[in-house]
């Protein structure tokens, strides 16, 4: 029987195509997202097309006592997670002083204090039985800082060095770490973000989620720990490390300018493949 998996964040975008691919792989699920009928939407899909096994906890990653509920639901079910995909997550664009605090910490609440419960809850239970996998999505955000989303770079840099850290104190127990760090992807997180509009939406190198996916499980189930999908993003992932941090801060603040309204061609769905 394949590895039991909880993916959160699953509804949209890379996580959506994240649950589809350990579907098609023959993973049971445990799906997790804010939403009750989106979860159940998937999971009948997921059901239907690919004959797994589904579990569906609705609840919101930001609530502290989130984890405790899902850690309970599971417990309940009697399922062991062997595979933890911590992949919900968003950002905020604007200047610092502009954003609410609320939005600021709504980003920590999801991006770090979320993956980081989820993974006290279900590591140890991973640790005594002697195998498991970790798959974070981090980004190339996570690489360098980021004017006008700097709070979203600063916890993908977090999720990036946690995982890092992580994966050598795991050496030895049967356990891998693995960063998932896209680059641009087209995904809900633009508009969500109100970013549609901005350079590195309408004129970046968006990758297709379903790409993105692919290559986080493939990456996963490897062992690998960074796994940096798309030739470009590999690139300037390479090429920014040897930049200044205010070089590399600079280009980024260009990367989240708006684009002229003449100028906007893309629309969120243009790039990612139709199911």
């Amino acid at each position: 029987m394949k590895a039991t998996t909880l993916i959160t964040g699953c509804t949209s975008g890379i996580g959506l195509h994240l649950a589809r691919q350990f579907a098609k792989h023959g993973h049971p699920l445990i799906l997790v997202a804010p939403v009750a009928g989106e979860l159940q939407a998937l999971a009948t899909e997921l059901e239907r097309t690919f004959h797994v096994t589904t579990s569906v906890i609705a609840v919101d990653l930001e609530k502290p006592d989130a984890v405790e509920m899902i850690q309970r639901q599971v417990e309940e079910t009697g399922w062991e997670v062997d595979i933890l995909v911590n992949n919900a997550g968003h950002g905020f664009r604007g200047k610092s002083w502009e954003l609410t605090l609320e939005q600021d910490l709504s980003i920590v609440a999801l991006n770090i204090a979320a993956p980081l419960r989820l993974a006290k809850a279900f590591l140890p239970a991973m640790v005594g039985r002697g195998r498991g996998r970790i798959l974070n999505t981090a980004s190339v955000a996570g690489f360098e800082p980021g004017p006008l989303l700097n709070v979203y770079h600063a916890s993908k840099a977090f999720v990036l060095s946690w995982s890092e850290g992580l994966a050598v104190e795991l050496e030895g127990t049967g356990i891998t770490v693995t960063a998932l760090c896209p680059g641009p992807t087209d995904t809900d997180f633009f508009p969500k973000a109100g970013m549609t509009d901005v350079v590195g939406f309408q004129k970046g190198n968006l990758m297709a989620p379903q790409d993105v996916a692919e290559a986080g499980y493939k990456g996963l189930i490897e062992g690998e720990l960074l796994v940096v999908p798309g030739a470009m993003n590999k690139l300037m992932v390479g090429a920014r490390r040897i930049l200044s941090e205010h070089a590399q801060a600079k280009f980024n603040e260009k990367f989240y300018e708006e684009v002229p309204p003449d100028e906007r061609t893309r629309e969120r769905g243009d790039k990612e493949k139709k199911a």
